[in-house]
Protein backbone atom coordinates (compact mmCIF):
# COMPACT_ATOMS: atom_id res chain seq x y z
CA UNK A 1 0.00 0.00 0.00
CA UNK A 2 1.46 3.34 -1.01
CA UNK A 3 1.47 6.55 1.04
CA UNK A 4 -1.48 8.06 -0.86
CA UNK A 5 -3.67 5.02 -0.13
CA UNK A 6 -2.70 5.02 3.55
CA UNK A 7 -3.43 8.75 3.82
CA UNK A 8 -6.84 8.32 2.19
CA UNK A 9 -7.67 5.41 4.49
CA UNK A 10 -6.69 7.49 7.53
CA UNK A 11 -8.84 10.40 6.34
CA UNK A 12 -11.76 8.04 5.86
CA UNK A 13 -11.27 6.56 9.33
CA UNK A 14 -11.01 10.02 10.91
CA UNK A 15 -14.16 11.15 9.09
CA UNK A 16 -16.05 8.05 10.25
CA UNK A 17 -14.87 8.61 13.82
CA UNK A 18 -16.16 12.20 13.71
CA UNK A 19 -19.52 10.99 12.41
CA UNK A 20 -19.76 8.46 15.25
CA UNK A 21 -18.88 11.11 17.84
CA UNK A 22 -21.55 13.40 16.38
CA UNK A 23 -24.07 10.56 16.71
CA UNK A 24 -22.92 10.01 20.29
CA UNK A 25 -23.35 13.73 20.98
CA UNK A 26 -26.94 13.60 19.78
CA UNK A 27 -27.73 10.68 22.07
CA UNK A 28 -25.99 12.32 25.03
CA UNK A 29 -27.94 15.55 24.46
CA UNK A 30 -31.13 13.48 24.54
CA UNK A 31 -30.34 10.93 27.27
CA UNK A 32 -27.58 12.50 29.37
CA UNK A 33 -25.80 10.07 31.73
CA UNK A 34 -28.15 7.28 30.65
CA UNK A 35 -26.76 7.31 27.10
CA UNK A 36 -25.91 3.72 26.21
CA UNK A 37 -23.68 2.10 23.63
CA UNK A 38 -26.79 0.44 22.16
CA UNK A 39 -28.52 3.80 21.68
CA UNK A 40 -25.42 5.38 20.17
CA UNK A 41 -24.93 2.51 17.75
CA UNK A 42 -28.59 2.75 16.70
CA UNK A 43 -28.28 6.52 16.19
CA UNK A 44 -25.20 5.99 14.02
CA UNK A 45 -26.94 3.26 12.02
CA UNK A 46 -24.38 0.60 12.91
CA UNK A 47 -24.14 -2.44 15.15
CA UNK A 48 -22.61 -2.27 18.59
CA UNK A 49 -19.60 -4.46 17.60
CA UNK A 50 -18.66 -1.84 14.98
CA UNK A 51 -18.89 0.90 17.63
CA UNK A 52 -16.66 -1.21 19.89
CA UNK A 53 -14.18 -1.55 17.03
CA UNK A 54 -13.78 2.22 16.96
CA UNK A 55 -13.80 3.00 20.71
CA UNK A 56 -13.38 -0.29 22.58
CA UNK A 57 -16.01 0.25 25.27
CA UNK A 58 -17.90 3.03 27.03
CA UNK A 59 -14.66 4.22 28.62
CA UNK A 60 -13.07 4.71 25.21
CA UNK A 61 -16.12 6.52 23.86
CA UNK A 62 -16.29 8.65 27.01
CA UNK A 63 -12.61 9.62 26.63
CA UNK A 64 -13.14 10.64 23.01
CA UNK A 65 -16.22 12.73 23.83
CA UNK A 66 -14.47 14.26 26.82
CA UNK A 67 -11.53 15.37 24.67
CA UNK A 68 -13.90 16.79 22.05
CA UNK A 69 -15.84 18.89 24.56
CA UNK A 70 -12.86 19.84 26.72
CA UNK A 71 -10.97 21.08 23.64
CA UNK A 72 -13.92 23.29 22.70
CA UNK A 73 -14.32 24.60 26.25
CA UNK A 74 -10.60 25.40 26.58
CA UNK A 75 -10.71 27.30 23.28
CA UNK A 76 -13.59 29.38 24.64
CA UNK A 77 -11.83 30.00 27.95
CA UNK A 78 -8.65 31.12 26.16
CA UNK A 79 -10.70 33.52 24.04
CA UNK A 80 -12.23 35.01 27.20
CA UNK A 81 -8.78 35.42 28.76
CA UNK A 82 -7.47 37.09 25.60
CA UNK A 83 -10.39 39.51 25.20
CA UNK A 84 -9.51 43.23 25.07
CA UNK A 85 -10.78 44.19 28.53
CA UNK A 86 -9.44 44.99 31.97
CA UNK A 87 -8.39 42.17 34.29
CA UNK A 88 -11.57 42.06 36.38
CA UNK A 89 -13.71 41.91 33.25
CA UNK A 90 -11.62 39.06 31.85
CA UNK A 91 -11.86 37.13 35.14
CA UNK A 92 -15.64 37.49 35.10
CA UNK A 93 -15.81 36.61 31.39
CA UNK A 94 -13.78 33.44 31.97
CA UNK A 95 -16.00 32.32 34.86
CA UNK A 96 -19.11 33.14 32.82
CA UNK A 97 -17.79 31.20 29.81
CA UNK A 98 -17.46 28.04 31.90
CA UNK A 99 -20.87 28.42 33.54
CA UNK A 100 -22.55 29.28 30.23
CA UNK A 101 -21.10 26.13 28.67
CA UNK A 102 -22.47 23.78 31.33
CA UNK A 103 -25.79 25.64 31.38
CA UNK A 104 -26.19 25.40 27.60
CA UNK A 105 -25.60 21.64 27.49
CA UNK A 106 -26.43 20.23 30.93
CA UNK A 107 -26.95 16.71 29.61
CA UNK A 108 -23.44 16.68 28.14
CA UNK A 109 -22.03 18.04 31.40
CA UNK A 110 -23.81 15.36 33.43
CA UNK A 111 -22.66 12.63 31.06
CA UNK A 112 -19.04 13.77 31.46
CA UNK A 113 -19.02 14.55 35.17
CA UNK A 114 -21.74 12.21 36.49
CA UNK A 115 -21.72 9.32 34.00
CA UNK A 116 -23.38 6.79 36.32
CA UNK A 117 -26.25 9.10 37.31
CA UNK A 118 -29.66 7.61 36.70
CA UNK A 119 -28.92 4.07 37.89
CA UNK A 120 -27.54 2.57 34.71
CA UNK A 121 -27.06 -1.08 35.61
CA UNK A 122 -25.57 -1.86 32.21
CA UNK A 123 -22.49 0.18 33.04
CA UNK A 124 -21.76 -1.08 36.53
CA UNK A 125 -18.06 -0.86 37.23
CA UNK A 126 -17.66 2.37 35.27
CA UNK A 127 -15.29 4.37 37.49
CA UNK A 128 -16.57 7.96 37.59
CA UNK A 129 -13.47 9.42 39.25
CA UNK A 130 -11.07 7.61 36.95
CA UNK A 131 -12.61 9.30 33.93
CA UNK A 132 -13.88 12.68 35.17
CA UNK A 133 -10.87 13.73 37.24
CA UNK A 134 -8.47 13.91 34.25
CA UNK A 135 -10.77 16.52 32.67
CA UNK A 136 -10.45 18.78 35.70
CA UNK A 137 -6.71 18.08 35.94
CA UNK A 138 -6.23 19.07 32.32
CA UNK A 139 -8.17 22.30 32.81
CA UNK A 140 -6.18 23.05 35.97
CA UNK A 141 -2.86 22.58 34.19
CA UNK A 142 -3.98 24.72 31.26
CA UNK A 143 -5.02 27.56 33.58
CA UNK A 144 -1.79 27.19 35.56
CA UNK A 145 0.20 27.64 32.35
CA UNK A 146 -1.74 30.82 31.52
CA UNK A 147 -1.21 32.21 35.03
CA UNK A 148 2.52 31.45 35.00
CA UNK A 149 2.96 33.03 31.56
CA UNK A 150 1.08 36.20 32.44
CA UNK A 151 1.46 37.01 36.14
CA UNK A 152 4.52 37.88 38.19
CA UNK A 153 4.01 35.76 41.29
CA UNK A 154 7.54 36.13 42.63
CA UNK A 155 9.64 33.24 44.03
CA UNK A 156 8.12 29.80 43.50
CA UNK A 157 5.91 31.17 40.76
CA UNK A 158 5.56 27.84 38.90
CA UNK A 159 4.26 25.99 41.95
CA UNK A 160 2.01 28.88 42.98
CA UNK A 161 0.58 29.09 39.45
CA UNK A 162 -0.34 25.40 39.62
CA UNK A 163 -1.94 25.88 43.04
CA UNK A 164 -4.00 28.74 41.67
CA UNK A 165 -4.85 26.96 38.42
CA UNK A 166 -6.15 23.81 40.08
CA UNK A 167 -7.79 25.77 42.89
CA UNK A 168 -9.71 28.02 40.52
CA UNK A 169 -10.84 25.09 38.36
CA UNK A 170 -11.93 23.17 41.47
CA UNK A 171 -13.90 26.18 42.65
CA UNK A 172 -15.56 26.67 39.24
CA UNK A 173 -16.46 23.00 39.02
CA UNK A 174 -17.85 22.66 42.55
CA UNK A 175 -19.78 25.93 42.45
CA UNK A 176 -21.04 25.26 38.92
CA UNK A 177 -22.18 21.74 39.80
CA UNK A 178 -24.10 23.03 42.82
CA UNK A 179 -25.57 25.94 40.86
CA UNK A 180 -26.64 23.80 37.89
CA UNK A 181 -28.48 21.43 40.22
CA UNK A 182 -30.17 23.96 42.52
CA UNK A 183 -30.26 27.28 40.59
CA UNK A 184 -30.16 29.37 43.81
CA UNK A 185 -29.22 32.55 41.94
CA UNK A 186 -28.70 33.92 38.46
CA UNK A 187 -25.56 33.08 36.50
CA UNK A 188 -24.49 36.72 36.64
CA UNK A 189 -24.81 36.75 40.44
CA UNK A 190 -22.73 33.60 40.75
CA UNK A 191 -20.06 35.03 38.42
CA UNK A 192 -19.80 38.22 40.49
CA UNK A 193 -19.59 36.28 43.76
CA UNK A 194 -16.85 33.96 42.50
CA UNK A 195 -14.93 36.86 40.99
CA UNK A 196 -15.13 38.71 44.32
CA UNK A 197 -13.65 35.65 46.03
CA UNK A 198 -10.73 35.52 43.59
CA UNK A 199 -10.17 39.18 43.07
CA UNK A 200 -8.03 40.25 46.04
CA UNK A 201 -4.91 38.27 45.16
CA UNK A 202 -5.44 38.47 41.41
CA UNK A 203 -5.75 42.25 41.59
CA UNK A 204 -2.51 42.54 43.58
CA UNK A 205 -0.36 40.44 41.22
CA UNK A 206 1.55 42.34 38.56
CA UNK A 207 1.83 41.32 34.92
CA UNK A 208 4.92 39.31 34.03
CA UNK A 209 7.55 41.37 32.21
CA UNK A 210 7.34 40.65 28.49
CA UNK A 211 4.23 38.53 28.88
CA UNK A 212 0.84 39.09 27.24
CA UNK A 213 -0.74 40.36 30.46
CA UNK A 214 -3.55 38.84 32.48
Amino acid sequence: MDTTQRTEQQRSADRRRRELLEAADRVVLRDGPQASMNAIAAEAGITKPILYRHFGDKSGLYAALAKRHTDALLDSLRAALDAPADRRERVEATLDTYLAAIEARPQVYRFLMHPTEGGQTADQGFDVGKHSMPLLRRMGEELATVIEERLDLGPGSQQLARVWGHGIVGMMHAAGDWWLGERPCSRAELVRSLADLLWGRLAAAGDKMGGPGF
